[in-house]
């Protein structure tokens, strides 16, 4: 796997060594629920969601550059909806320690994994969702140039029918706005 860089982080494959971290961001009762997972309870929970969900391929530990913790954690996933998706296609995840929450670090942070999963990975289109009350993972998946899809109620650990909306980007669009970006500069 890869090692990924953006101004302010290193995205790397998880190692069991990153526990502590993992656990001390994912303990907080605002990062799992707002992404349909309940919070951590122990360290050796934290060592099993690397060693079972973040070991898969393209999943990574978010590295704040200057000290070197584990911030987050981002990546790709099999997309909620297979039936709508074309071609090769995958869907972004992510979640954030709080204590780098209004930074604009997750919507750098997914800027690359665009990038590498456009260019690098040859993706055809990339999907992302949020919970309909998830207004900062909103903010990334717009900040990145997603375009609404749906609305859709979902179950998850926490409610039955969740209001999710999806979003969809195609590389043909994301080659596009490079370009637009790049012109206007």
């Amino acid at each position: 796997m890869p090692v990924l860089e953006t101004k302010r982080t290193v995205l790397r494959p998880f190692a069991l060594a990153d526990a502590e971290d993992v656990f001390a961001y994912c303990k907080d009762p605002r990062v799992g629920p707002v992404a349909g997972w309940k919070p951590h309870e122990s360290l050796e929970e934290s060592r099993e969601i690397i060693r079972t969900v973040f070991s898969a391929p393209d999943v990574f530990a978010v590295t704040d550059k200057d000290t070197g913790r584990v911030v987050g954690s981002a990546g790709f996933t099999a997309p909620h909806r297979e039936e709508v998706c074309q071609g090769s296609t995958a869907e972004i995840g992510y979640a954030l320690s709080p204590d780098y929450w209004g930074r604009g670090l997750m919507a750098e942070v997914v800027a690359e994994l665009l990038r590498y999963g456009f260019q690098d990975a040859k993706m055809d289109e990339i999907w992302a969702t949020h919970y309909q009350e998830n207004h900062r993972s909103k903010r990334v998946i717009e900040k990145n140039g997603f375009l609404y899809a749906f609305t859709e109620s979902l179950s998850d650990a926490f409610y039955p029918d969740r209001p999710t909306c999806f979003y969809f980007l195609t590389r043909e669009a994301w080659e596009k706005a490079r370009r637009d970006d790049w012109t206007a500069t």
